[in-house]
């Protein structure tokens, strides 16, 4: 019962930053917060269909989370996921830990306008933007006790399926046919956040957040590369077909006149 009791306190002031609810509407004042703050954080609409808590297991499930693209970009969404797992170790003494953050198969889209902006590097500008600074936090030394320190053990992203989207982005004399196209990312392990002391609660999902934009933006950027690079040299081969043409079809006329 000590467990349940200290889970839901940490799960509570992890997302709230506090706020004290009844154990029945703890999941949907829980799924209130993300939307509220989540939105907040990535300057884009945020959205999760329920906060399920297990607190004999020590485990809460954020079901059906989805973050919209951001203003500028096509009405899809930038991320999808059916479901994110937190399970928690013995929460008695600050700094509380979460033993695992498990994100599987989520559904994340990296699209670029014409200008060759990237939908999640405006994500991740807008989250930097808006992160607390040093001097914010300590003019609130009131909030210290209703915003306790966390640390995350390990974070796991699995199953990436990662839709890329280059539709309006011009690309010159390389007539690239596919635009679009989906890629599979391997497991990504962010490791512990938030050690030796802790992060305040309410910027452990930011930090989560930051470490898997991180992890894709460099994978896409990669990935992005090597299919440009692909084109670029596929273009220059049939070029080079062609001029190796023409100077074939040159020695044949004059081989013909040679013999004439």
């Amino acid at each position: 019962m000590k467990k349940a009791l200290g889970v839901i306190t940490v799960l509570v002031l992890l997302i709230a930053g506090g706020a004290w609810y009844m154990l029945s509407g703890a999941g949907d004042f829980i799924r209130a917060q993300i939307e509220q703050q989540g939105g907040q954080y990535l300057g884009t609409t945020v959205s999760v269909a329920k906060v399920d808590l297990a607190l004999a297991e020590g485990r809460m499930t954020i079901s059906s989370l989805h973050i919209k693209n951001p203003q500028g970009f096509s009405n899809e969404n930038a991320f999808s996921v059916d479901g994110i797992t937190l399970d928690l170790g013995e929460v008695i003494n600050e700094p509380y830990v979460i033993q695992t953050i498990s994100i599987n198969a989520p559904e994340i889209l990296y699209e670029v306008d014409k200008d060759g902006q990237g939908n999640l590097i405006v994500i991740k500008n807008n989250l930097e933007a808006n992160l607390p600074t040093t001097a914010k936090v300590s003019e609130q030394p009131s909030q210290e006790a209703a915003n306790p320190l966390v640390i995350v053990e390990n974070v796991t992203v699995s199953n990436v399926r990662l839709k890329f989207n280059f539709e309006k982005l011009p690309t010159g004399d390389l007539n690239i046919d596919t635009k679009s196209y989906t890629i599979t990312l391997p497991t990504f392990n962010a490791g512990a956040i938030g050690k030796p002391n802790g992060l305040p609660a309410d910027q452990i999902g930011v930090a989560v957040a930051n470490a898997m934009l991180d992890n894709v933006i460099a994978a896409a950027k990669s990935e992005a590369k090597k299919r440009l690079a692909d084109e670029a040299k596929k273009k220059a081969k049939e070029e080079l077909e062609k001029q190796k043409d023409k100077l074939l079809d040159k020695a044949s006329d004059k081989l013909k006149g040679l013999f004439n």
